[in-house]
């Protein structure tokens, strides 16, 4: 890979979770940034190592099979939903042992959110319409949603992988998340002759 290149990558990325960000700030008692965004090669499995698994995480995700495929994941420690829930919508979800079902509703929605922005992002700059995906959720270690990922993409394909660090506060209160996307080869090099760096 050109590391010149990945910034042609990195900045689309930015922009689009920037302009994302601003919006949800906009409307929710949270302040929300982009820390970074750093580009690698590698599988699904490369991709979700990049998470610390200390405890187990929260993973909203989809793919967009008619574009090659493309795939996105926002990654979550359940252990900072009520940060998250106070960030988004302004009330504290308490924590209890597991994701409830107003988590998952809260996380799958903003994940959606999210997660469409940034693909969006690639996609306009590809002159690209494809129909958006349903997300879906997961829960648990990094098997678990290894093995989940790997039924949407194939296990042993080599991506781009374009990975933004998250950081949402309220209060006194930082929660850290991570937004992937998982990039064919072909995808982003269209991309990279298409968009100069900024």
């Amino acid at each position: 890979m050109n590391p010149n290149s990945n910034e042609t990558l990195e900045n689309l990325a930015v922009s689009s979770l920037a302009q994302c960000l601003l919006r949800i700030s906009r409307v929710s008692p949270g302040t929300w940034r982009v820390l970074g965004v750093k580009v690698s090669a590698g599988t699904v499995t490369d991709a979700v190592k990049q998470h610390d698994f200390k405890n187990s995480a929260a993973a909203v995700y989809f793919n967009l099979p008619d574009a090659s495929p493309l795939a996105a994941i926002m990654l979550f420690d359940p252990k900072d939903m009520v940060c998250i829930s106070k960030c988004f919508t302004g009330h504290s979800f308490p924590r209890g042992p597991a994701i409830t079902p107003a988590d998952e509703v809260m996380l799958t929605e903003l994940g959606n959110i999210v997660l469409n922005a940034l693909m969006n992002g690639f996609l306009n700059a590809l002159k690209k319409c494809v129909l958006p995906a349903v997300p879906q959720m997961v829960e648990g270690d990094m098997r678990r949603l290894t093995g989940e990922l790997g039924k949407i993409v194939n296990p042993n394909q080599g991506f781009r992988i374009i990975t933004a660090a998250l950081a949402l506060q309220c209060d006194d209160s930082v929660a850290m998340s991570e937004v992937m996307a998982l990039l064919p080869e072909k995808i982003a090099l269209e991309l990279e002759l298409l968009q100069p760096p900024a």
